[in-house]
């Protein structure tokens, strides 16, 4: 028979167990599990301020613009060029903003001095590293956009780093062969090359065609929803600016700037059947994206000597629509289906006279 003394102790010592550990206290009331995440509330307060970076949380310009940098730091690592014995780069490590006067001259990277600018003095006044502070950002950017994902967030990076090697960023120019070749080589699939791409619907360029600033990719460049996809797919009919530049292919809506690699990517057999299976999955696209997300904001890391701060980053609101659409002037037959397993899904269209995309207007 068991006592009732130990009957007691068990009791006891299951309460304590059950027991939550205690919660570290941050600025303003808030907590967080790790008491090193408390410095990154205080970012957050920062950079989506009235007059913060981001504007009071509007997923516009530098929303976009610190999302894109986020993969310009991170995809610049090369295991090809670490098993031939040469440095190919620290992956998420911040050397762009480090070496900003070199690495944001890089082709790829044209354009990007502009955010790198605005954020580093925010990452030296909060003491906390280059890499950190850019994947932080990238995620509080994506939040901030209707329907967007709740990124993990791992801080802990050091400040040290070297410039990255030329040549690792993919440039819309390129081939398909050679884009899912250097995202193979960064570690990435085919598949998760297009999950990457759903950054796309939240996005704008400024330096393919600078005679129109801010056209964007899709018609809803702050909801990060499967426009992106569906309109990407669409024929070809205009350019929105100044004719062909390069990097830049006929796009179908008015103000819309399409990237010659979107449209490649869009159509090619390896890649077509993932792109579809967003337009009517947003969910999908949405997880998809943020397992993508985790896995480029540690490369060239070690996780496990990184903190999980992911608590710290805001909840976005939910999306706009959760059915992607044609544009209003558009139908099926414009689309240019490439998935040959499935047939693309019938979707409705918007009412009214042709979709003309806006601008991004700057901050």
């Amino acid at each position: 028979m068991v006592s009732k003394g130990l009957l007691s102790l068990l009791a006891l010592s299951a309460v304590v167990s059950a027991a939550p550990s205690k919660r570290a206290a941050c600025s303003n009331g808030r907590a967080a599990n790790d008491e090193r995440c408390c410095i990154w509330f205080d970012v957050l307060d920062d950079i989506n301020s009235d007059g913060g970076l981001f504007d009071g949380g509007e997923c516009g310009e530098e929303a976009h613009e610190s999302l894109r940098l986020t993969f310009h730091d991170a995809i610049s690592i090369s295991n090809e060029l670490i098993k031939e014995g040469q440095f190919g780069g620290g992956g998420a490590d911040g050397s762009i903003m480090a070496f900003a006067d070199i690495e944001t001259n890089f082709k790829a990277s044209v354009g990007l001095d502009e955010i790198v600018e605005e954020q580093r003095p925010i990452a030296l006044r909060h003491n906390v590293s280059f890499g950190d502070f850019i994947q932080f950002a990238g995620a509080v950017a994506v939040s901030n956009c209707a329907g967007g994902p709740r990124l993990q967030f791992l801080a802990g990076r050091s400040n040290d780093s070297q410039v990255s090697p030329d040549g690792l960023i993919p440039l819309p120019t390129d081939s398909v062969d050679k884009i899912l070749a250097r995202m193979a080589d960064a570690g990435f699939s085919a598949a998760e090359t297009v999950d990457l791409l759903a950054s796309h619907s939240v996005a704008a360029q400024d330096h393919i065609d600078p005679s129109i600033h801010g056209s964007p990719f899709d018609s809803t460049p702050s909801s990060f929803d499967a426009q992106f996809y569906v309109e990407t797919l669409l024929k070809g009919t205009l350019f929105p600016g100044n004719g062909s530049n390069p990097g830049e292919v006929e796009s179908a809506l008015a103000g819309e700037l399409r990237l010659q690699s979107d449209a490649a990517i869009a159509r090619d057999p390896r890649t077509a059947c993932e792109w579809q299976s967003f337009v009517t999955d947003q969910a999908s696209m949405v997880a998809k994206f943020t397992a993508a997300m985790a896995k480029m904001a540690v490369l060239g890391q070690d996780p496990k000597t990184l903190v999980d701060c992911s608590e710290v980053i805001p909840v976005p609101a939910k999306a706009l629509t959760q059915v992607a659409h044609l544009p209003a002037g558009k139908n099926l037959a414009d689309i240019e289906a490439a998935c040959q397993a499935t047939p693309f899904p019938t979707i409705s269209a918007d009412p009214g006279p042709a979709t003309t995309v806006a601008p991004v207007p700057p901050s």
